[in-house]
């Protein structure tokens, strides 16, 4: 009897309005079905971004690529995973989520094949992008399938901190990942293995999900928004891309970032004169909406420029092998696993998403403050490890709590743009983040001068770097006590669901 109750409880209201539809109870095995759906998806759409940093040697050796093109094999797939997560998010509110979840990891599955094949540099380059198109639809719907299939409350935050641990620890996986198909079974082997996850995951889908939109009566696609918005991110991540490797200030990097601020603007007064807009401005201003988006890009900031560095330091100044170095943030990835998968929906059921984001960026911001003392002799185990687990701990809290925030203001019919707008924070957020470290890192290079050994130098501009990571935390302190936290309450509830098309 408490199983048939706790199921009704857990159950998905997510039938499309409007609509006619067969009801029968929600089942407990069939969410959990659901969830691991879509927490698998998301983690093969994450995990394409590290995957593939362990192999490009073997891919440079193997196809000719210079040095300068190699970063645009991982760059040209998060630049069209930032740039079209919103409209996305926001066309799966109008068109069905189910469908455009299928049809994301369709188009990510064939393009990982065709990545798999390249021949040539081109078009290894082109699939990526292709594939990163694919990604965006897949997680932006997949995170707004998952707000629609469990009701607000313990249930959704439960879920939540499943969907937001395993993203975060799927970074890590990539590059241990990589390492092992690579060196077992050839580059090629990183991209086949998403194929037949891809396919049957999408397959699935269309038998266990229920499909589902938002308000019938606004069909309409913000068609000039949904471009201006779409190439508006594209032109600042493509200019993000460059800031990390030119320079912040260098005119790759300034010029397309003036160019996406003119755009990006334009996409404002755009939605502000649209009767059917893609993203209503009062949407921002709704409840917690615009603090969580904005803890989201600056824990992503910090975060990335984190990983990012510290994979340079193990291996160019301590001489791990790429392996080593993935293996070594693996106590990180478990941390992620357990506090962000269990501990962190827990704390906020229980008080709220405000306490919790800012005992996480606290604890961020003091992880960031040990790592200052790093030197190019630090242990691992005793002087590196303790300090990555610190700030680990602080962002898998923060992951979860901003996730809830960041959804919980959505009304029916807008779950799509509220996923789409907080994965994009977060995305946005990464490229942000080495771009400013990089620069740090560039400057006091350079004002050090010859007076120092090049790894020394190295290392100290990590140091100020890490600096920055404290400043962005304490930044997200400040939102996180500025956020409105809203009360969650568990409501029982008879709960019906479209039965899935065969």
């Amino acid at each position: 009897m408490e199983s048939n109750s706790h199921a009704r409880r857990m159950a998905s209201v997510s039938v499309e309005q409007g609509a006619p539809a067969q009801t029968k109870p929600a089942s407990s095995p069939r969410l959990s079905l659901i969830l691991t759906l879509l927490v698998v998806a998301q983690f093969v759409v994450v995990l394409d971004f590290s995957i593939v940093q362990i192999a490009l040697q073997t891919m440079r050796t193997e196809l000719g690529i210079s040095l300068a093109d190699t970063q645009w094999i991982v760059s040209a797939y998060g630049l069209t995973f930032a740039g079209f997560l919103l409209l996305s998010g926001r066309a799966s509110d109008l068109y069905g989520r189910r469908k455009l979840f299928s049809i994301g990891l369709v188009v990510f599955a064939l393009s990982s094949l065709v990545g798999g094949l390249a021949p040539s540099e081109a078009v290894l380059i082109g699939a990526r992008a292709v594939q990163g198109i694919g990604a965006a639809i897949a997680s932006a719907t997949g995170l707004s399938l998952l707000v629609v299939t469990f009701p607000e409350g313990r249930e959704r935050n439960r879920a939540l901190s499943i969907f937001a641990a395993v993203s975060s620890a799927a970074y890590a996986a990539g590059v241990i990942l990589g390492g092992l198909l690579t060196a077992t079974l050839g580059w090629r082997s990183i991209f086949f293995v998403n194929v037949p996850i891809g396919i049957v995951t999408a397959v699935m889908a269309t038998r266990f999900l229920v499909e589902s939109r938002g308000d019938l009566s606004q069909r309409r696609l913000d068609l000039p928004g949904a471009l201006s918005v779409t190439a508006g991110l594209l032109i600042l991540i493509y200019a993000l891309t460059n800031a990390a490797n030119q320079g912040l200030f260098s005119l790759l990097a300034l010029a397309p970032l003036a160019l996406s601020a003119v755009v990006l603007a334009s996409f404002l007064v755009i939605e502000h004169k649209s009767s059917a807009p893609l993203m209503p401005l009062s949407f921002l201003r709704r409840g917690a909406i615009f603090s969580a988006n904005a803890l989201a890009m600056l824990t992503f900031a910090a975060m990335t420029a984190m990983l990012i560095l510290l994979t340079i330091y193990l291996q160019q100044i301590q001489g791990y092998s790429a392996l080593s170095a993935g293996l070594a943030f693996l106590p990180t990835a478990l941390v992620f696993l357990f506090v962000g998968g269990y501990l962190s929906a827990k704390l906020v059921s229980r008080f709220g998403a405000k306490p919790v984001l800012f005992v996480g960026m606290t604890i961020m911001a003091a992880g960031f403050l040990l790592l200052d003392q790093l030197t190019v002799g630090t242990p691992y185990l005793t002087g590196l490890l303790p300090e990555m687990l610190v700030v680990s701990l602080g962002a898998a809290l923060t992951y979860t709590a901003f996730y809830i925030a960041g959804l919980s203001g959505a009304r029916k019919g807008e779950e799509g743009l509220a996923s789409g707008l907080i994965n994009t924070s977060m995305q946005v957020g990464g490229p942000i983040g080495l771009a400013i470290a990089v620069t740090i890192v560039g400057v006091v290079v350079a004002g050090l001068g010859g007076s120092v050994t090049p790894g020394a130098a190295t290392v100290e501009g990590f140091r100020y770097a890490f600096l920055g990571g404290a400043v962005l935390s304490g930044m997200g302190i400040i939102f996180a006590l500025l956020i409105r936290s809203p009360k969650t309450v568990v409501v029982p509830r008879e709960p019906s669901l479209e039965t899935p098309s065969p």
